[in-house]
């Protein structure tokens, strides 16, 4: 038996996942689960890294109390957000959260002044959002932030974290490359886009591959906490990139939506796809398992309704996301819609006026009660996937027989059947815990219990259920999303 631990960070909440591995069949359990709740001091909205960086020794300490000898471990989270170290290996500060308005209307700025659209995308590959890395870095420099002066290393949140378990600076190769400045032709940081950013290249370390050794417990950690010398192993830290590994595909080309705060749809390819399409489409090229790439593209997922569901919280309104479905499932259907990807939506604040001010400029009648409201969000994505799903078939030359669907997202049983319905495609749904099994997945190759990917995704087909969503009402839905792409000026 081979017992290994998966931590996985959502931009929500967080979780320690046991796998163990008996005769060929994985048997997960979540041994520790707990929020992430960012923090806004003055203007700036953080991560509370220590917090997290706590919770992890937590799920340790439960695994000593449970008598459960490990193997290995992993850490894969979000993307994008970073910590700078001191030259003697103290973080400077806690990593600013993505979200936070410190680089509104920077990305226009780097574009005017530094590089351009078109060549920033060629060596890159990665789609433009006003958050990435790159941007967020050019808004600290344009601040004068006296981070950057001090700063001697940075390091990815995974990364970091990894570091204060085992004290070794290394960068892991899915989420480097969300960065926006990692080049994937050259297999390393663009030391000539650094400088002309103004970033100093010795910041960046060797990038390494998913399934690499990456040390073990230090002697102090392990001896604070009463537990051997663990290996930790470099798995997919984006947890997108371990959500893709955890697909359940028998076929070597296929669709998939990692489906939770964020939704992320795409397929896999071998080499980046750098054209003229890709970059008008706003797609991305991200590290995966195995030297592949994931051409995908960011859709801004149950973001919304998570915020819907807080302010009605606030308001003395508790909901729960099932009773929100089913409000959402008895209201009137195709009454309105947004395009999810608006910018409008994109930071923390009352969505419910925002997709109200929405329809109104679109000249539809806004939404009203709850469910109405989280209705016309649930049908809007569903749309937007098949949207999306198309424009991927474009890029990469391929028709998909359906879509997979993983991630936490695949509890919402109505979203999955409205995409299906969207798409006119079946859609097949699981596992839901999929970032954390792809963590796990990655381990087991590091240490040669699976050959490579595809047997472990064998594995995970054979041991986690599959639910399918075959499409209904397939005309109304058709007519929907052609007037849904009129609407939202996609058409």
């Amino acid at each position: 038996m081979s017992t290994i631990l998966a931590y996985d960070l959502g931009a929500s909440s967080g979780r320690a996942l046991l796998g163990r591995l008996t005769d060929r069949s994985i048997v997960t359990e979540e041994l520790h689960r707990f929020p992430n709740d960012p923090v806004q001091v003055g203007d700036r909205l953080q991560w509370d890294i220590l917090r997290l960086y706590h919770e992890i020794k937590q799920g340790l300490i439960k695994t000593k109390h449970r008598g459960i000898e490990l193997q290995s471990l992993g850490i894969d989270s979000w993307a994008v957000d970073f910590g700078l170290l001191a030259a003697n290996g103290e973080l400077l500060a806690n990593p600013y959260h993505y979200r936070d308005r410190h680089t509104e209307g920077v990305m226009e700025r780097v574009f005017a002044e530094e590089i351009g659209r078109e060549e920033l995308f060629a060596r890159t590959g990665i789609q433009f959002l006003p958050f990435n890395t790159a941007f967020q870095l050019a808004a600290m420099k344009r601040a004068g932030s006296p981070l950057l002066r001090e700063a001697d290393r940075f390091l990815m949140i995974p990364d970091l974290l990894r570091y204060f378990l085992t004290g070794e600076k290394l960068s892991e190769f899915s989420n480097a490359t969300t960065t926006q400045l990692y080049n994937p032709l050259q297999g390393a940081w663009d030391a000539e886009l650094l400088a002309r950013l103004g970033l100093p290249a010795a910041w960046f370390g060797q990038v390494v591959q998913p399934g690499t050794a990456a040390g073990s417990l230090l002697r102090s950690v392990s001896g604070e906490l009463g537990v051997d010398a663990i290996p930790v192993i470099a798995v997919a830290e984006h947890d997108t990139g371990s959500a893709v590994a955890a697909v359940p595909t028998r076929e070597r080309s296929f669709a998939y939506l990692s489906c939770g705060t964020w939704s992320l749809m795409g397929t896999e390819v071998d080499v980046p796809v750098l054209g003229e399409r890709a970059l008008a489409y706003n797609f991305t090229n991200e590290g995966g398992v195995g030297g592949t790439f994931r051409l995908l593209k960011n859709i801004m997922g149950l973001w919304i309704v998570q915020e819907l569901k807080r302010e009605w919280e606030r308001q003395g309104l508790d909901y729960s996301f099932p009773q929100l479905v089913r409000l959402a499932d008895q209201a009137p259907a195709f009454s309105a819609w947004i395009d999810p990807d608006d910018p409008l939506f994109l930071a923390a604040g009352d969505m419910r006026v925002r997709v109200r001010d929405s329809c109104s400029r679109t000249g539809q009648k806004p939404p009203e009660q709850p469910g109405e409201v989280v209705r016309c969000v649930l049908e809007s994505l569903a749309l937007k996937y098949r949207y999306v799903l198309e424009l991927t078939e474009s890029l990469s030359g391929r028709q998909f027989g359906g879509l997979h669907m993983v991630g936490g997202g695949i509890q919402n049983e109505l979203l999955c059947q409205w995409s299906a319905n969207a798409i006119g495609k079946p859609v097949w749904a699981g596992p839901a815990e999929g970032s954390a099994i792809g963590n796990l997945a990655v381990q087991w190759i590091a240490q040669g219990v699976f050959a490579d990917i595809w047997e472990a995704r064998r594995t995970i087909r054979d041991s986690f259920p599959v639910r399918t969503y075959e499409p209904q009402n397939s005309t109304a839905w058709a007519e929907a999303y052609d007037r849904f792409k009129t609407l939202t000026g996609l058409g």
